[in-house]
Parts: structure tokens; C-alpha cells; sequence
């Protein structure tokens, strides 16, 4: 089963309801755009790939429910929808890239109305089938750099749940077990929502493969213990010169490896590059509601004093010269990633 499905029959979007995992299977069903937005802001969908072609559904599913009849007042339409989904998760860059590719293609469409609507559907199932081709092609790329016997560090949720199929970071790993290799993954539990730990932990039990979850502060003792052969993780934002926005926790990661000397890969599709920011420091990061801090328990009772206050950033920018490589369908990309990032996206742009 696939994390995003389109359900003819019921003119729907399926997605599997990722807040109820690991204890209960669900699915959710979105019948307009603002429950699609819904999805996506409160995390019942997540992950970079899953959430652009979402986004993208959620447009065609703005189109099938609009009555205009002249194209270029639905056109009107599906790019207002577009900011209602743009604003649910403001970091990923993959939601801006699936919504700019349907409204591309409705854009450029002839004839009726009809025939938009067919376009904006037809542009989101192709963006899910080439979302699982990519990702399956970089599982394949990145499995080398796995060496029979790994211990591997994982930061997030970067499996199949955060794509379509297959997924980034989590994937590269999932395809090294398929071909044989003997590794051994030490989760990230991931605070403040624990994708790790309910996620990535509930993903590798599906497959097999052995894990420890370990508290998001541990990694430091198993990297400098020299216990750990590679760290992987995502991205849902990657700048011009490499820098890597990804889920809070992963900066620190990277700089406990680097002074290890352990390698740091993070593994994108390419979609999830925006060559449009120069640096880490132009991303914008999401900083979530509080309460997903605060509402810690141990023993049924709150950690935090009921007067508390928090933070809660939902991504960190990991500097470009922590990274030993950047992963994408196109191959391994060592340093320097500027050069190599535009050179990729010229020759897909010829």
C-alpha cells in the first residue's frame, strides 16, 4: 500500500494516517483541499516527496470539486487552493514544486474546463509514479555506500511513509538489506513527535531489518565510541551551496559525526533542491505549536511546570561542509556542491 493514493471511486484522496502509527493502520480520506491542508499541517502526511505530490492531489481534487465552467476562472481558482496548501507546511520545498507543476500543466492545457480538470489529475498521478522511479533509482544509487556489517545512525522518518513508495535516507538502507547486506540501524527517536521512534522503528520491523531506538542526545556516545560507520538522514530543503534543512536534531547529529569522523550522507530527490536560495540561512523554518513540547509525560504526569513556556522549531540547517555527500537520483554528489548542484540542474533544464 502506498503512503498517497488516489481513490477514483469515491473522488478522494487516501493517505495512510501516519499520527496513528504504530499502535493502529488507518487510512484518511480527504474530500477537499482544506482537508488536504489539514493533513499536512497537523502531520497525519509528511515527509518532503509525500508531502509535494499531496499537494499536488489536493489541487486536482480542487479541480474535480469546482463547478466553474470557464477555464480560466478555474485556473483562478486552483492557484488560490495552492496558497491554502502552500501555507501548511511553509519549509518543504517538495509542496511549492508539486503545486507548481499542476498548475503549470493546467495552465498550458487546451480546451474546456474538462480538460484542465483531466490535466490536473493526470499531472499528480504522473508526479506519483515518477515520485516512487526516483526514489527506488536513488535507493539503488545510495545502497553502495553501504558495507556489509554498517552500523547506521537515522535521523527522522525518511521511508516509504515519507514518500510515495520507497522513500530517501531510509530507503538507500531498506535497499542494502534487499541485496543482502547484514545492517544494523540506531534510530533517532526524533523529539518533539518521535518519527523515529514510531515511524522509522514500525518501518524496519515491516522489513526486517535490526534497529536499537535510542534517544536523540545518545548519538554522541555511539559516534565517539567509534560504534557507528555512517549517519543518513533526509531533507525537505536543500540551498544553492548545499545546505540541508531537515527535521530539528539533525544538525547536531551532523557535527557529533563530523568531529568523529563518521560519515554524513543526506539523501533528496532533486525536486527538493532550491537552487532559488543561496544559503541555509534564507530557508525559512516552521516553528510549531508548543504544546508538542510541553505535552511530554512520564508516568501519566506533565515533565513540564504547568506555567512553562517553549520553543519548538521544526527543522535545524545543516552547514553544506558537514556533509560528506549528497544522495539524489542522479547520482552521489561529493563537494563542491554549488558547482554540482548547477550543473545538474542545467543539463535537465536543456
Amino acid at each position: 500500500m502506498r503512503t498517497v493514493e488516489w481513490d477514483e471511486e469515491h473522488t478522494c484522496l487516501r493517505l495512510i494516517d501516519q499520527r496513528r502509527l504504530p499502535n493502529e493502520f488507518s487510512m484518511l480520506d480527504c474530500h477537499t483541499v482544506q482537508e488536504v491542508a489539514l493533513a499536512i499541517e497537523q502531520m497525519a502526511v509528511r515527509g518532503a516527496p509525500a508531502i509535494g505530490v499531496t499537494a499536488a492531489f489536493g489541487l486536482a481534487l480542487a479541480a474535480r470539486q469546482s463547478n466553474e465552467s470557464d477555464p480560466e476562472r478555474l485556473l483562478r481558482h486552483l492557484e488560490t487552493c495552492a496558497e491554502t496548501l502552500r501555507r501548511a507546511r511553509p519549509t518543504a520545498v517538495n509542496l511549492d514544486w508539486g503545486l507548481k507543476r499542476v498548475l503549470l500543466a493546467v495552465r498550458n492545457a487546451a480546451g474546456d474546463a474538462n480538460d484542465r480538470r483531466r490535466v490536473a489529475l493526470s499531472t499528480a498521478l504522473e508526479l506519483a509514479e515518477k515520485d516512487v522511479q526516483t526514489n527506488r533509482r536513488m535507493a539503488s544509487i545510495g545502497a553502495a555506500i553501504i558495507d556489509d556489517g554498517d552500523t547506521v545512525i537515522h535521523h527522522c522518518n525518511t521511508g516509504a511513509l515519507a514518500a510515495v513508495d520507497w522513500g530517501t535516507a531510509l530507503g538507500v538502507i531498506r535497499m542494502a538489506h534487499e541485496q543482502g547486506k547484514h545492517v544494523h540501524v540506531l534510530v533517532d527517536e526524533t523529539r518533539p513527535r518521535l518519527q523515529g521512534a514510531r515511524l522509522t522503528a514500525w518501518e524496519l520491523s515491516q522489513y526486517g531489518i535490526p534497529y536499537d531506538i535510542i534517544a536523540d542526545g545518545a548519538a554522541g556516545y555511539f559516534l565517539r565510541s567509534g560504534k557507528v560507520q555512517k549517519v543518513l538522514f533526509g531533507a525537505d530543503r536543500v540551498a544553492a551551496n548545499g545546505d540541508v534543512a531537515n527535521k530539528i536534531g539533525t544538525y547536531p547529529l551532523a557535527l557529533a559525526a563530523s568531529d568523529n569522523s563518521v560519515p554524513v550522507y543526506a539523501v533528496v530527490p532533486f525536486s527538493t533542491v532550491d537552487l532559488g536560495l543561496e544559503h541555509g540561512d534564507l530557508i525559512p523554518i516552521e516553528e510549531r505549536d508548543p504544546q508538542e513540547v510541553l505535552n511530554l509525560e512520564v508516568n501519566g504526569e506533565p515533565v513540564a511546570p504547568s506555567t512553562a513556556t517553549a520553543r519548538n522549531p521544526a527543522f535545524d540547517v545543516t552547514p553544506h561542509h558537514l556533509l560528506t555527500a549528497i544522495i539524489t537520483e542522479y547520482g552521489i554528489i561529493p563537494p563542491p556542491y554549488k558547482e554540482k548542484l548547477a550543473e545538474i540542474a542545467m543539463r535537465l533544464d536543456e
